[in-house]
């Protein structure tokens, strides 16, 4: 677990600038997305027993189209998440100009469910309800349970779009290597290792161990990609 420092000056700049959720989300979406996705097209393509041609157009087509595809889709849902909290907010300043005394108390609700009570609650109510960006993003976290730090649309579908790329072009190596009957066996192998290092990475950033967090997205890849070379299969002259 890392460690970080507790020197007055960082605190202030760490308090004063949170990271909000970054772009952890994206990245490990668009990176499984783009390996199940393009494995299960090698996958059930060469299921069918069709050239490695046609695997790798299908493939390069897919990690274009589809990663694009995902990241616009993310970019207008973090835009709508954007959007929605811009709505809230421009709800919390009518509101704090039409009955102020009615958002005091929330305020004060809300400092007491944090444990504050007497006059140490009082005077915390009137020091953030002085301020009127402070009062906003307190009623934000508050009453509505929105973060602190605004999404970025761009970013994210830009880490989605990278990550669906990397990941989506490597079950197609094999095959654009030229390596013949064995492109299949190790286009499985090398995506069934994107699969477990995604997984194994993704354990940084929670409380489970490496291995059980990569075997849990070796699963899940494992189990599209079964089905999706058992579909082909059943068209496999």
């Amino acid at each position: 677990m890392s460690d970080h420092s507790h020197d007055p000056a960082d605190i202030r700049a760490r308090i004063a600038a949170p990271p909000g959720r970054g772009l952890l989300r994206d990245m490990i979406y668009g990176g499984i997305d783009g390996s199940v996705t393009t494995f299960a097209i090698v996958a059930g393509v060469a299921g069918a027993g069709l050239q490695p041609v046609i695997i790798v157009a299908l493939g390069l087509a897919n990690v274009l189209a589809d990663g694009f595809s995902m990241a616009a889709g993310n970019y207008s849902g973090t835009k709508a998440e954007l959007d929605n909290i811009r709505r809230i907010r421009r709800i919390e300043n009518a509101h704090i100009d039409r009955n102020p005394e009615g958002e005091r108390q929330e305020v004060r609700e809300i400092l007491a469910l944090k444990g504050l009570e007497g006059e140490v609650l009082e005077d915390a109510t009137s020091a953030i309800t002085s301020r009127r960006e402070t009062w906003v993003a307190l009623m934000l976290e508050g009453e509505y349970g929105l973060g602190g730090v605004d999404p970025h649309p761009m970013a994210a579908a830009l880490a989605t779009f990278a990550a669906f790329l990397v990941a989506g072009m490597i079950p197609l190596l094999p095959f654009i290597a030229g390596m013949g009957p064995d492109a299949f066996r190790w286009s499985a192998i090398m995506t069934l290792g994107v699969f477990f290092g995604i997984g194994a990475t993704k354990s940084l950033w929670s409380l489970s161990p490496w291995w059980r967090s990569g075997a849990e997205t070796l699963a899940i890849g494992g189990v599209a990609a079964a089905l999706a070379y058992a579909v082909g299969t059943l068209f496999h002259p």
